[in-house]
């Protein structure tokens, strides 16, 4: 790999484009979305299961789900939209 031919333009995205734009909304989510499961794993920590022993297939299950579950919700906390205003704050140039 050759470090001349790489145009940073290409890495890293500009932010005030349309497309610099999605992207940067695209890892906000991600983040705001590790951020809620870590609530949602450390909330559900001590929850005792009714039905089954708590064995580790549980447990694995329990994890995807909450990962799942934060995917799916990522960008409706609020977190995300915060954190992309600031950044794009931050990127305007005058």
């Amino acid at each position: 790999m050759d470090i001349a031919n790489i145009n940073p333009q290409k890495i890293v995205p500009t932010i005030g484009t349309k497309d610099g734009d999605k992207v940067l909304r695209e890892k906000t989510d991600q983040f705001e979305s590790i951020i809620v499961k870590m609530m949602l794993d450390e909330a559900m920590k001590d929850e005792k299961n009714l039905y089954t022993t708590n064995d580790p297939g549980d447990k694995i299950f329990k994890s995807m789900y909450r990962e799942e579950l934060s995917n799916a919700s990522a960008g409706g906390f609020g977190f995300s939209q915060m954190l992309f205003e600031h950044l794009t704050q931050k990127g305007v140039k005058h």
